[in-house]
């Protein structure tokens, strides 16, 4: 009987240390945590706020500051008079003495910018050649037919016109251009002629004359003077 009577008592000592220690481990622990459980807090998804229009960017500068975009303008073409070019620029136009022949840089050969030398010829006969040579700097153009002025004459003789060219003589500096004199007849048809001893040589449109120095002997004109065009080679001043 003491047996049995001590076993039960001894079961229930055990329970209450048993259930003193449960309450200690409790205050220290501050609960008994299951086994398994998500101790993470769940992060909350952000919420999205209205699309607005799609606007331009401002772009990223290297030290981190966003500059903003300046609106683009449209480039427009620059207006140059009779000409346009690409940025408003003129187009130049070539420059006037870029082309000695052009008829714009020419000027007018003339007594003062020229000079005369007066050759009789042996063929054809009674003929002489005028020979003028441009001293100038600039082209110059050999308008119509020279103005013959022999010592004594009372008028200068007239023009052959067979022999007027398509186009005006030019000379450029340096060069020579031709007209033939015809001095007489030769078979009396002019008239009893006489010899002359001095020439001058005007040109078309100016009053200024040039001396052509005769042979010392003079040459022997008569009515039948007459003069050609002037030329660009002997041959056609003689023919």
């Amino acid at each position: 009987m003491r047996a049995s009577v001590r076993r039960p008592r001894l079961l229930a000592v055990a329970s209450l240390a048993f259930v003193a220690l449960a309450l200690t481990a409790c205050e220290k622990g501050g609960g008994v945590r299951e086994e398994g459980a998500a101790s993470e807090p769940v992060a909350s998804e952000p919420t999205q706020s209205p699309q607005t229009p799609a606007q331009d960017k401002p772009a990223a500068t290297p030290g981190g500051t966003a500059t903003a975009k300046a609106p683009a303008t449209k480039a427009t073409k620059g207006t140059g008079g009779s000409g346009t070019g690409k940025g408003g620029g003129r187009a130049s136009a070539p420059a006037a003495g870029a082309d000695p022949d052009a008829p714009a840089n020419r000027v007018p050969c003339t007594a003062d910018n020229t000079e005369v030398v007066a050759t009789p010829v042996s063929r054809p006969l009674n003929h002489m050649l005028l020979t003028i040579t441009n001293t100038g700097s600039t082209m110059c153009d050999l308008a119509g037919y020279p103005v013959v002025k022999f010592e004594g004459a009372q008028s200068v003789p007239p023009v052959l016109e067979h022999t007027k060219p398509q186009a005006v003589t030019s000379l450029r500096p340096g060069k020579k251009g031709y007209a033939g004199v015809i001095l007489s007849a030769g078979d009396g048809r002019g008239g009893e002629g006489y010899t002359a001893q001095s020439l001058e040589i005007g040109f078309q449109g100016s009053d200024k004359m040039t001396e052509a120095a005769l042979q010392a002997k003079g040459v022997h004109i008569d009515d039948s003077l007459r003069v050609t065009y002037w030329l660009t080679s002997v041959e056609d001043a003689l023919s």
